[in-house]
């Protein structure tokens, strides 16, 4: 029998980012991947965020993928884009990268770890009790896991087969997707909006010459059609997309040689429940929607980070399973907004003169300095904050990747977290601040900044005497000259202190 601490459900973005966050902490996790090999066909999805980005950066692994891809200003709202170059973080941009390749550098990483994947098997089933789960693949081989993590996508077996409801709403319109080759120069490229609704073609290929993107003049072609119906029996054919063609441009342009294709509507969906017990769920197992602002490989792969090290404590006996509790707490609420701006984003589409009106009327408003920093921060994912509560306005939100001055030497603080483990800063005089009883889960760290302390949409806050940094990166407890509420904090996050 096969045995592992955490086995994970689906070897896809946010698979993958959590059996990272899990071998980075010492857990012996596996996947499980019903694909032979890491490639997926064509480019899929496009892109990461700014707040991705930065939780990449804390594991030391993002220069990889900013060399793979370009930096560009990609957050919007409808038709208004929100220019967060002048924003308080290391990383004030999207990064226009297919997912593909954002899966490629997943795998290698990944495999340096020394992650187990399964691959050309699939769970189809599993059991479980007071002290684990019993795993059925797909080919027979038994295995026994502590915890299962559904990451197989928005028709999860693993979230069906624990029993949880997929709550939401149904779709009102649908897109055919693919990537073929066109026997034909005269294209139309870009996007249409017509009383049909969205359509476009644009090209997949892209290289970048003297800090410009250029696209090429051959290689695949990326068509997007929205449908007549949303009522649909079965997968999409290549017919149908022909089909399709002809009926909205008059012509299929020669198309041939499809590399994939696929269909995507704006049903919105949210699992009601994260965790069953010894299972879990991240990513688009828990939560689907329409794919406007590129939000959902995102929000999985921040999933990811969010559950990683709070599993790997439990998994540790280091902490009691009700940690894993937090996960709901603070990631649900997060998907939930997603989902409303994505119906809201929807609706703005449409293209009948009510909805335009609306839509405009919007727009207008969207264009203020004010919006650009609230949503700008918004749709960039920094300005996520978990239970903030009272208190300083740090607490529970992202941690500034700020440059410190310590006994060390110059560090920044996402260095610090290259191993996914917390720290506690002090930014007052050195030895007066303490973990005892937690010093072999947060290290202490005596540290000077001089500089101005801000934070996305807020602006300048004060700047703290310590702060407490989870994993994530997000602030557990901020220190205001005392040391008061430290050690609860600590117990609440890393478990009891140690005899």
């Amino acid at each position: 029998m096969i045995q592992h601490q955490v086995v994970i459900a689906g070897g896809g973005p946010t698979g993958m980012m959590l059996s990272a966050e899990l071998k980075l902490a010492g857990i012996d996790v596996a996947i499980v991947e019903r694909r032979l090999t890491p490639d997926i066909d064509g480019s899929r999805a496009g892109g990461l965020h700014a707040r991705t980005l930065e939780l990449l950066d804390q594991r030391g692994v993002v220069e990889r993928f900013l060399d793979a891809g370009y930096t560009a200003q990609v957050h919007g709202f409808g038709t208004v884009h929100f220019d967060i170059g002048d924003f308080p973080t290391r990383h004030p941009y999207g990064l226009a990268l297919w997912q593909k390749y954002i899966e490629r550098l997943l795998a290698d990483w990944i495999g340096e770890l020394g992650v187990s994947v399964y691959r050309g098997r699939e769970i189809t089933g599993f059991r479980q009790d007071q002290a684990g789960v019993d795993l059925h693949l797909s080919d027979g081989e038994p295995v026994r896991a502590d915890y299962l993590c559904g990451c197989d996508g928005g028709r999860s077996v693993i979230r069906r087969a624990a029993g949880i409801a997929f709550e939401g709403w149904e779709p009102t319109i649908s897109h055919l997707i693919a990537e073929v080759e066109v026997g034909t120069e005269a294209i139309e490229w870009g996007v249409r909006h017509d009383a049909r609704g969205l359509h476009g073609l644009s090209r997949v290929a892209y290289e970048i010459r003297d800090g410009k993107v250029i696209y090429g003049d051959s290689g695949p072609v990326r068509v997007m059609l929205t449908e007549k119906t949303v009522e649909h029996d079965g997968e999409p054919s290549f017919d149908d997309l022909r089909a399709r063609l002809v009926e909205i441009y008059g012509t299929d342009f020669g198309v041939h040689s499809p590399i994939w294709i696929s269909r995507f509507t704006d049903a919105a969906r949210q699992a009601a429940q994260y965790r069953k017990d010894r299972v879990l769920l991240a990513g688009d197992a828990a939560h689907i929607h329409y794919p406007a602002g590129g939000k959902g490989l995102n929000m999985g792969m921040q999933d990811a980070v969010n559950l990683g090290w709070k599993l790997a404590l439990v998994a540790k006996g280091a902490a009691p399973a009700s940690l894993l509790d937090s996960y709901q707490a603070e990631r649900h609420p997060v998907a939930a907004q997603v989902l409303q701006d994505t119906m809201a984003h929807v609706a703005f589409m449409r293209p009948d003169p009510r909805s335009k009106a609306l839509a405009g009327l919007a727009s207008e408003l969207l264009q203020t300095e004010d919006s650009r920093k609230r949503f700008g921060a918004r749709m960039a994912e920094l300005d996520i904050a978990y239970e903030p509560g009272a208190g300083h306005p740090l607490l529970g939100r992202r941690m500034p990747d700020l440059d410190l001055m310590t006994g060390d030497g110059p560090v920044r603080v996402y260095e610090l977290l290259h191993k996914a483990r917390p720290v506690l800063l002090n930014f007052g005089e050195p030895g007066t601040l303490g973990a005892a009883g937690w010093t072999d889960r947060v290290p202490l760290v005596d540290a000077v900044y001089d500089g101005v302390w801000e934070l996305p949409a807020l602006g300048e806050v004060t700047a703290p005497g310590a702060v407490l940094v989870r994993p994530d990166g997000h602030a557990a407890w901020v220190g205001e000259g005392t040391a008061d509420g430290l050690a609860e904090a600590l117990a609440n996050w890393f478990g009891p202190a140690a005899d």
